[in-house]
């Protein structure tokens, strides 16, 4: 009998590009039984949702604490149950909530990919040394997933 299982990937880090879409068309064109999941990735929705929701902050330190802290709970509540994470560093700006990540990930003991640009490997050498993969490209992440949990090249 085959397995049933639904793996839950969450795909942490950079907003800017389409790097999430191409994983979801890879992953639903290899038929994998994959639910992907994400932090809010609307940059202005994640940057205010504290204030929004529970008032405004006259002090941009509390406005972003306060922010940090309603991401948190979808960010650790996702990536505790994920199965494997993808965590994406781009060059244009600096995901330290990527890295948060990938540190959160590896205490917890979740399996984690980096996906990078080489240009990146010293800055990321201690988070893709704690990483079972580091990819390059969004399609070897799908390959990666497709060889996990079918077995399949």
């Amino acid at each position: 009998m085959a397995d049933q299982r639904i793996w839950t990937v969450y795909l942490s880090g950079e907003i800017h590009t389409d790097w999430r879409d191409q994983i979801t068309k890879g992953v639903e064109e290899a038929g994998l039984p994959v639910e992907l999941v994400s932090p809010v990735t609307d940059h202005a929705s994640s940057d205010d949702c504290g204030a929004d929701i529970l008032g405004a902050e006259d002090s941009s330190f509390w406005h972003d604490h306060k922010g940090a802290k309603v991401n948190a709970m979808r960010t650790r509540t996702l990536l505790e149950s994920a199965d494997i994470a993808v965590i994406r560093f781009g060059d244009k700006y600096k995901q330290w909530n990527a890295a948060f990540d990938a540190g959160f990930a590896a205490a917890q003991s979740i399996p984690y990919v980096t996906l990078h640009d080489p240009a990146l490997n010293h800055a990321l050498k201690e988070v893709d040394g704690a990483a079972m993969a580091v990819a390059e490209q969004p399609e070897q992440v799908v390959r990666l997933l497709r060889y996990v949990i079918r077995g399949e090249l």
